[in-house]
């Protein structure tokens, strides 16, 4: 097999449609994936990103559409796509009476090629567990075993299906770390989430997906981007009302400015050019000796933009 260079696709999804009965769980998803990159699938539930992430896997055969990775198809080259492809078990798929080491030892037999277990261990940060059995180990350990797993065959692709969920902050970025050093050494990561945050640290691109479609697909700096340059300024004025009343009356005459919002102290003010309005601002409120006791901008995130596309509030 050919060594496929950074920047080359790796896998193609082509109009992809499944339903089951009468529900349409997938309608017509296409995309393509690049070597190197982290390609995160984010939806909410019932949107038919498990049931997309199953027909690429091989688990689940399309009612149409096809999907090719690394050139190759399930129905003529199975066998072969299954060395390449690595797939993060779930936790049940784990031997409970075997060591961290037996375990990778089991998995790696599975296989015609192999990492080494040494090797493994460093990259999932395990190498001090090697010798304790999966029963004894915390929730996030099991996770960081379950992807060494998925790494054991030294795949070209590895698919990742939620795996933070229910972990502690600590263990989640525990687990960010790991995707990013397989990013760090050219694997391809498919990535589903229910953490926005996470999706905005590591994915390359991001595609949102809602009711078995994609609404939305590129990297997160241009998603958030697309919905508005707008940025909330929030200031809160140590003289109350009377100051945050004066402030709105000088907001209001900046052309930047798109609306202005005053709650009592409290001032929410939208801009295009928020360090200019905030410039103006502050020259005001210095020249009027107006204390200003709290003073933010609030970016746009990727939340903001499930939110736009999907209609939907987003819950973790």
């Amino acid at each position: 097999m050919t060594k496929h260079e950074a920047g080359e696709t790796v896998l193609t999804v082509d109009d992809l449609h499944k339903s089951f009965g009468g529900t349409v769980a997938v309608d017509g998803i296409s995309f393509t994936v690049k070597k190197g990159e982290v390609f995160t699938i984010i939806g909410p539930n019932g949107a038919g990103k498990t049931t997309t992430l199953e027909m690429i896997e091989g688990l689940q055969e399309p009612d149409r559409g096809s999907v090719a990775v690394l050139g190759m198809n399930w129905a003529a080259n199975k066998s072969q796509i299954k060395m390449v492809i690595g797939v993060q078990p779930q936790t049940s798929a784990l031997f409970d009476l075997l060591t961290v080491e037996e375990n990778l030892e089991t998995f790696a037999s599975f296989y015609d090629r192999r990492r080494p277990t040494d090797e493994i261990l460093g990259y999932i940060n395990m190498a001090d567990h090697r010798n304790k059995r999966v029963k004894a180990l915390s929730g996030g350990q099991k996770q960081r075993l379950a992807i060494g797993l998925a790494m054991i065959s030294d795949p070209e692709l590895i698919f990742l299906d939620e795996p933070t969920t229910g972990l502690d902050p600590q263990a989640r970025r525990n687990i960010w770390d790991i995707v990013l050093k397989l990013k760090a050494i050219g694997k391809t990561t498919i990535l589903t989430t229910h953490y926005m945050e996470e999706a905005d640290k590591l994915s390359d691109r991001v595609c949102i997906v809602d009711q078995g479609r994609i609404v939305a697909l590129d990297t997160p700096k241009a998603l958030i981007g697309r919905l508005t340059k707008e940025r909330e300024i929030h200031l809160t004025f140590t003289g109350g009302d009377e100051h945050a009343s004066l402030a709105e009356h000088i907001a209001l005459n900046n052309a930047a400015v798109t609306r202005v919002k005053r709650s009592g102290d409290h001032l929410v003010v939208w801009s295009l050019q928020p360090e200019e309005t905030l410039y103006q601002l502050f020259g005001f409120t210095s020249q009027q000796s107006i204390g200003v006791e709290q003073v933010s901008i609030r970016e746009m995130s990727l939340e903001d933009v499930f939110i736009a596309f999907t209609g939907k509030e987003w819950r973790d």
